[in-house]
């Protein structure tokens, strides 16, 4: 006896796809920010820690769909959703929906570019409009994240992160002694520099 429910998820899933155009052909991100069609409940699929998609509790194993999820994933105010013109659906996100997975530096100091490329190929230049945030973890460490586009984080890889933070220097800003990441003309706090002696 087949499952009714695992049936409309599957329909939900294909009518994605099938809205997006899943051969893959269509280029740029799409407008979802200027979407807002009727919410139709939340889907079983969930982006993991470690940055991999699942859907009803089975990997997504395709690259290329996975890509072409991620150009019409949003954060709205309550949820994550998957938005087409048509429909939007809530999904679950267990940290940040985008992993940072290969950093490149250029020039020091107040010149010092920082880009990342994330696990979905977004390429993500650090600075203003693309700031660095740093959270702390369960076990009392740094958790770097790098906005990637409207509310959407990328986590940045553990490896990634000891680099990054090894960029730091400290700064005194409004009376206070900060250790930080200077990038793209802005600097980005870790934290207070007292507390790292």
């Amino acid at each position: 006896m087949t499952d009714p429910n695992a049936s409309a998820q599957s329909s939900a899933l294909s009518r994605l796809a099938e809205a997006l155009g899943a051969d893959g052909t269509r280029k740029g991100l799409p407008p979802v920010e200027r979407w807002n069609p009727a919410y139709c409940g939340e889907i079983d699929m969930r982006i993991a820690a470690d940055g991999s998609w699942h859907y009803m509790g089975t990997l997504i194993n395709r690259p290329a769909l996975v890509r072409l999820f991620s150009t019409v994933l949003r954060k709205d105010p309550e949820r994550y959703v998957l938005v087409t013109p048509v429909e939007r659906v809530g999904i679950v996100v267990d940290d940040a929906p985008f992993l940072a997975v290969e950093m490149a530096v250029e020039g020091d100091e107040e010149e010092r570019q920082i880009a990342f490329r994330t696990n979905v190929d977004d390429l993500v230049q650090v600075g203003p409009d693309h700031p660095l945030r740093f959270e702390q973890d369960a076990g009392g460490g740094v958790k770097p994240y790098v906005k990637v586009r409207g509310d959407l984080w990328a986590l940045v890889t553990r490896s990634l992160a000891f680099d990054l933070i090894d960029l730091g220097e400290e700064r005194v800003l409004d009376n206070e002694a900060l250790y930080g990441v200077r990038a793209g003309g802005a600097f980005f706090p870790i934290a207070p520099a007292s507390g790292l002696r």
